[in-house]
């Protein structure tokens, strides 16, 4: 299960920095982030609107194997109409008939999905009221009546329904899953871009501080002789570019808060400052492992189960449609009729019925059988694309776990180098302020400074990013050492 920590803590804090000011600050974590993109962001509203609508679609489904009672009735049935009455003499008399009908029936199915057929009992009673001449009432009972409808050679839905829409059900849950780490997996670039942008900042605003401070000294040698002139011109074109940084810095920052802001489903009247993590989920991945996990929990694995299933299914279909196929209806039950109400159910007499309808096709000129080839060649393509796409899955779960086991090196590897550059950077200050090194030099040590601190935070997003999208295709928590669970009753309750 996703770890779920209370957000009590940083609702009240937004709500209080919100009463204050306008523009208060809140910190925010990596952490908190995550859990805010997994709760309140569109995105993760729309994953869970998507498996609540297949899980009422699960429902439904499991409902066609279950009994149903059905109500039903007429009120009223007004009839007004000539009707023919044969004579004694055997000649044809029309009369007026006026009448009005009432019923009201209960009937119980139930489905049957080994054969596809469906079993049945009812009970009805009707009343007819006779108005003008010949008036009256008549009651006709059906205290119960048993029957069972059954295909026979033809196609049970029944039966590939129970193939398949498990497996459907069971893939909506992976893609929930999947989806939650996808929305983890983007969360991860809003922040690390919004925490560049922090940085890029703070290192915009002390750049500026710098070359101002610099520039006054490159002032004072100029003017005792000890720079050239093309130096000092170099310092002041310096220190305008850095306050011309500043500004696109600040607007670059702006942009990246209200993009995690809106991503996060958060309103703008409050200004957000991240937390530079310094904890990583650190782990080593082997292939086989990984592959496995992949192939008994990826959804696209189950889909591609599925879509087999499906298309065996679609010839079965088309080979039952084509051929001969019969239907048979019996049932067997009580009636009685009466003048009155009370003599409606009194020694009923039985009543049978049985049914058989055939389809026997004669000449479709090929129809039928052209619809069998056309399945059976769909169902090829399906397993052809699947063994391809089977192989690039591999492939790329190969490339992936490559790629992130190297992560932690490359990690490694740039925090030395924006130690290395920030210590180089004030080296060359220093020598710079005692004359030993020209403002070209100086602006070199700057850059590579700036451009070290942005690869760090660039292999940190790398890092976070990668160790998520391994969560996606495997769906398991490695640092855990668990697989990623969901309270999925709870998505359909709230």
């Amino acid at each position: 299960m996703y770890p779920k920590k209370t957000l009590l803590n940083l609702l009240l804090l937004l709500s209080i920095s919100v009463s204050f000011s306008q523009t208060a600050t809140t910190t925010l974590s990596i952490d908190d982030v995550l859990e805010l993109a997994r709760d309140y962001s569109p995105q993760a509203i729309l994953a869970k609107h998507q498996f609540r609508s297949a899980y009422w679609e699960h429902r439904t489904y499991k409902a066609e194997y279950l009994p149903s009672l059905t109500l039903n009735g007429t009120f009223p049935n007004l009839n007004r109409s000539l009707v023919r009455y044969q004579l004694e003499d055997g000649t044809y008399k029309y009369i007026e008939e006026n009448s009005n009908t009432a019923s009201l029936g209960l009937s119980l199915n139930q489905n049957i999905g080994l054969t596809g057929g469906r079993i049945f009992a009812s009970s009805n009673l009707e009343r007819t009221d006779f108005f003008g001449d010949n008036s009256g009432k008549n009651y006709m009972s059906v205290p119960i009546q048993l029957g069972f409808s059954q295909p026979i050679f033809g196609f049970n839905e029944l039966k590939w329904k129970k193939k398949v829409e498990p497996l459907k059900y069971l893939e909506a849950k992976r893609k929930y899953i999947e989806s939650m780490e996808t929305i983890a997996g983007e969360a991860i670039q809003y922040f690390f871009d919004l925490v560049l942008a922090q940085q890029n900042v703070k290192t915009a605003m002390l750049n500026y501080a710098n070359t101002d401070t610099l520039y006054q000294i490159a002032k004072g040698r100029y003017n005792i002789g000890t720079i050239a002139e093309n130096e000092l011109l170099q310092m002041e074109l310096s220190y305008l570019n850095a306050g011309s940084s500043v500004n696109e810095a600040e607007i670059d920052l702006q942009l990246k808060k209200f993009r995690l802001t809106s991503f996060l489903g958060m309103k703008d009247d409050y200004d957000i400052e991240l937390i530079v993590p310094t904890h990583f989920p650190k782990t080593k991945l082997k292939f086989d492992n990984v592959f496995s996990l992949a192939k008994s929990n990826n959804p696209t694995i189950i889909q591609f189960e599925r879509q087999v299933i499906e298309s065996d299914r679609n010839v079965a279909q088309a080979k039952a449609n084509r051929g001969f196929s019969a239907n048979l209806f019996a049932t067997y039950g009580l009636t009685q009729r009466s003048e009155e109400f009370k003599d409606a159910y009194i020694d009923p007499m039985d009543q049978q019925g049985v049914r058989v309808g055939l389809t026997v096709p004669i000449l479709d000129w090929g129809l039928g059988r052209g619809r069998v080839k056309m399945a059976e060649s769909s169902r090829e393509v399906v397993k052809t694309n699947i063994q391809q796409s089977l192989t690039d899955f591999e492939q790329n779960i190969f490339l992936k776990v490559m790629e992130f086991n190297l992560q932690e090196t490359q990690l490694q590897l740039t925090a030395k180098a924006d130690t290395i550059a920030q210590n180089r950077y004030n080296v060359t200050k220093e020598r710079f302020l005692i004359g030993k090194i020209d403002v070209i030099e100086l602006n070199i040590a700057q850059t590579e400074r700036d451009n070290a601190r942005s690869k760090y935070i660039s292999a940190m997003r790398n890092y976070w990013q990668f160790y998520y999208e391994m969560r996606k295709l495997t769906q398991f928590n490695f640092i855990e050492d668990k697989p990623i669970e969901v309270e999925f009753e709870t998505l359909i309750e709230n």
